[in-house]
Parts: C-alpha cells; sequence; structure tokens
C-alpha cells in the first residue's frame, strides 16, 4: 500500500495543474462577401471555390504542368522550408524531453597504495562501484506541457510556412511561364510585321526606281520596317532572361525552357469561384501559420507564469559499491539515497513579471499579426476578382481595337497602291495596327496573371500529393518523405 501511494503522489505531482491561459482563436472580422464579385456571383453565394482544384486542374498546358512539378521537387526555398520543419521537428522533441526523468548509470574502479611514513605501515585498498542515477524536475505547474505546446505549434507553424512557399512557387512558375509565352507571341507579332513590311519596303523602292513614287514613300517605308525591326533584338534579351528566372526557380543553372500551348491556347473561365471568405481562414496556409504562431506565443506564458511557483525536483541514485570485486553484488554492497528538493523563488528583482508581460506582449503581437495576416488576405482575393474581370474587358475591347487597327491598315494599303492616299496614311495604320497587336498580347497575360494571382490568393496550389508532409500524433512528429 505504501508503494502504491508513493507511486499515486508521484504521478500527482507529474502531472499537476497547468498554469497559464489556455488558447481561444482570436476574433476576427469575416465579410460576407469578397469585394470584387460580380452581382451575378454575389446572388449565387456559392461556397465551392477555385482553390479547392489542383494546381494541374488549374493549369492545363502540359509542359507548364512539367515544370511545377520540378519546381516542388527542386526549388531551393522549398527544400529550406522543408529543413525548417525538421528544424521545428528536433526543437519539439528536445522541449518535450524535459518532461521526462533523466537516468544515468555509472561505474568507477580505484586502486590506492599508500608508502609507509614514519610509523604508519604501507597500505593498499581498492573499491568498485556501479551506479544508476535519476534526476527529474516535477512539471506539477505545466512549465514543461506548456513549452511543448509552444514548439508543437511552431512545427505546425513551420509546416504551413512551407506550404505557403507550395503555394507561392506554383504562382511563380505560371506567371513566369506566360509572360515567356507572351514574349514569344510578341516575338511572333514583330518578326511577321517584319517581313511583311520588309516586301512593302521592295515595292515601294520598285515604284520610286520607276518614277511612280517619291522617296518619301521610300523612307517612311524604311521607318516601318526599322520600328519592327527594334523589337526583335530587345524581345529576344527578354526571353533568354525569361527562361533563365524560370530555370532558377526549378532549382536549376540558367538554360532553355520547352514551350507548351500558345498564349492565346491557355484555357481559363470567363467567371472563376471565389468561394465563401469564411473559408480562406482553413485554405490560406499563411493564415494557418500566423494562428499557430497565435497558439505558440500563448504557451510562452504559460512558461513564463510557471517561474512564480516552487520548482519540484526528485534526486536519487542506487547501486552497488565493494572493497572487492568479487563482493560487487553480493552481501550488504548495495546503497541508494533519495532527495526531494523544493525551491521557490523570493526575491528577482522583478524579473519573473518582466518575463510574464514579454510574453504577453509577444501573444497581442501575435495576435494582431494573425488579424493582419487575414485582412491582407480579403485584399488580395478582392484585388484579383477586379483585375481579373477588368483586365478580360480590356482584353476584349483591345481584341476589336486590334481588328479595326488592322483593317484601317489593310485598307490604307490598298488605297495607296490604288494611287488615291499618300505612303503617309500607310506608315500611320501600320503603326497603329502594330502597336494594336502587341498590346493585344499584353492584354491577354494580363488577364491569365490576374487569374494565376487569384488562384493563390485563394490558397490554392499547396494541395498536392508526393510532397514532404507532417505528421504529429499525441505530441511526436514524423517527417514522410515520398
Amino acid at each position: 500500500m505504501k508503494q502504491i501511494a508513493t507511486l499515486t503522489l508521484l504521478l500527482f505531482l507529474a502531472t499537476g495543474c497547468t498554469v497559464g491561459p489556455n488558447y481561444h482563436r482570436p476574433a476576427v472580422d469575416t465579410p460576407a462577401l469578397y469585394r470584387g464579385l460580380t452581382a451575378e456571383q454575389a446572388e449565387q453565394h456559392e461556397p465551392t471555390s477555385l482553390a479547392d482544384q489542383r494546381w494541374w486542374e488549374v493549369f492545363q498546358d502540359e509542359q507548364l504542368q512539367e515544370l511545377i512539378s520540378i519546381a516542388l521537387q527542386q526549388n531551393y526555398d522549398v527544400r529550406i522550408a522543408a529543413t525548417r520543419v525538421l528544424q521545428a521537428q528536433a526543437h519539439l522533441g528536445i522541449t518535450r524531453a524535459d518532461q521526462f526523468p533523466t537516468l544515468s548509470a555509472g561505474a568507477a574502479a580505484t586502486d590506492s597504495r599508500w608508502p609507509r611514513f614514519n610509523s604508519v605501515p604501507a597500505s593498499e585498498a581498492s573499491s568498485y562501484a556501479t551506479t544508476l542515477s535519476l534526476s527529474w524536475e516535477l512539471d506539477f505547474w505545466g512549465k514543461f506541457r506548456r513549452a511543448t505546446e509552444a514548439a508543437r505549434a511552431n512545427l505546425l507553424a513551420s509546416h504551413w510556412a512551407r506550404q505557403a512557399v507550395f503555394t507561392t512557387l506554383v504562382s511563380n512558375v505560371a506567371t513566369a511561364y506566360f509572360q515567356l509565352r507572351e514574349l514569344d507571341l510578341a516575338l511572333e507579332i514583330s518578326r511577321r510585321t517584319l517581313a511583311a513590311r520588309q516586301d512593302s519596303l521592295q515595292l515601294t523602292q520598285l515604284l520610286a526606281d520607276r518614277g511612280s513614287t517619291s522617296m518619301l514613300d521610300v523612307h517612311q517605308a524604311q521607318q516601318l520596317v526599322y520600328t519592327a525591326g527594334e523589337q526583335i533584338p530587345d524581345l529576344e534579351r527578354r526571353s533568354e532572361q525569361q527562361e533563365n528566372a524560370i530555370s532558377i526557380l526549378l532549382g536549376k543553372n540558367p538554360g532553355p525552357v520547352l514551350r507548351g500551348r500558345q498564349l492565346t491556347e491557355q484555357p481559363h473561365a470567363p467567371e472563376v469561384p471565389a468561394g465563401l471568405p469564411s473559408s480562406l481562414l482553413e485554405r490560406r496556409p499563411d493564415i494557418r501559420a500566423a494562428e499557430q504562431r497565435v497558439i505558440a506565443a500563448n504557451a510562452e506564458i504559460g512558461v513564463a507564469k510557471a517561474a512564480y511557483f516552487p520548482q519540484i525536483s526528485l534526486t536519487g541514485t542506487s547501486g552497488y559499491a565493494s572493497g572487492a570485486l568479487s563482493g560487487l553484488f553480493s552481501g550488504p554492497a548495495g546503497l541508494w539515497f533519495l532527495v526531494g528538493s523544493l525551491s521557490q523563488p523570493l526575491f528577482t528583482a522583478g524579473k519573473i513579471e518582466s518575463n510574464v508581460r514579454l510574453a504577453e506582449a509577444e501573444q497581442q503581437e501575435a495576435v494582431l499579426a494573425y488579424q493582419q495576416t487575414i485582412q491582407q488576405a480579403f485584399h488580395d482575393v478582392s484585388d484579383q476578382l477586379i483585375a481579373y474581370r477588368k483586365y478580360r474587358e480590356f482584353r476584349q475591347q483591345q481584341e476589336l481595337l486590334t481588328l479595326a487597327a488592322g483593317e484601317a491598315a489593310q485598307l490604307s494599303d490598298v488605297r495607296y497602291k490604288g494611287g488615291t492616299a499618300s505612303y503617309l496614311e500607310v506608315l500611320t495604320n501600320e503603326t497603329n495596327s502594330f502597336s494594336a497587336e502587341l498590346t493585344l498580347a499584353q492584354a491577354q497575360l494580363n488577364e491569365v496573371v490576374a487569374l494565376v494571382q487569384l488562384y493563390r490568393a485563394l490558397g490554392g496550389g499547396w494541395q498536392q500529393e508526393n510532397v514532404t508532409d507532417v505528421l504529429v500524433n499525441e505530441g511526436r512528429s514524423v517527417l514522410v518523405f515520398p
């Protein structure tokens, strides 16, 4: 009965209570609808979101899918984020170990001889000992449990921070790829325009040689050629530099990048579902990471407050000691002692109180950062909803402008060849048509990039297979690789 009572007392002392506040999710101001939705979207109020789709469902260009897959495996930011998860996992193991006793074993052997001194005869002595020592600071006030709670939250924060890297990386690769395809389209337009203008220049030069037109027309035709020609080297430079940027995102040295579908062939719906604003709190990994940092800071208050209370420690040693090795484990060779100690801080010059105030202020900062992250997320989604809709409207108007400018250029060319218009009219309309085509290519890019940024703002891109994941089960974390 005495042993049972002692064991029960130890368990009570080990578990005890837990000081400090328990975590409650901070209040946030969540709008009912995103600003930027069309009236039709607002009426439908669908709970589904674009971010619910996997990134390979959103980006259907096979070559882009291949680039994203490579980036998710080889990008250095992703790999650095994974090591931070490993660091947080190790820190959790270190912190959690403080809740348990420390056991250590030892052995010692001593053989000594003293020479004769005056009337004291010479002597020899031997001693042997084995010991098993225990040291345990009882977590009666929950200091170590709160520290473990904070470490576990920091582990999950690093996990969600890594998921945020995935989201950003998918967005960056897709954006860079579409920018590359826009440069390809602009280069194609410039080369096609240059070839047509070179043919026109040859015809104008032939007419001038025959006296059917003046050299002014020839010089104006040359302007058109040089205007198209000057674009090509700059577009080629930007294209190669864009390939280098994509290579770095893939974790590779600069090199060429394979292309897939044309920019104009990239599928995207005219209207995309945004989902409910309340679901953004669970979907955006940066919000999840910010909340885990609030949990960690909240637990640190309990760690700081535990210093107000006594520290209860147990120290024990058990073993054997004997002057002869043959008698080490027999007879009266056994030894043991057990010491219980209690230490209560009496005067610390306000250090403990300042630590508590520091922990509380850090928790308040974490709460404000969490609320700010949520507000910024709503801002991001609203901006990209507006951008996607307005860029689409701009692209539609630019298509009409480009069509009209192209028809005007063709008509002016016919009028010039028929002798009813000057080459200045051709110059003006050709310049307008070329500029309109380049502007249309940029408008098409802006629209598809707005879709990419909307997907990122809604928290899409991290829900994928074949990536490292963190499992937390009863305080134990394991990093699982594919």
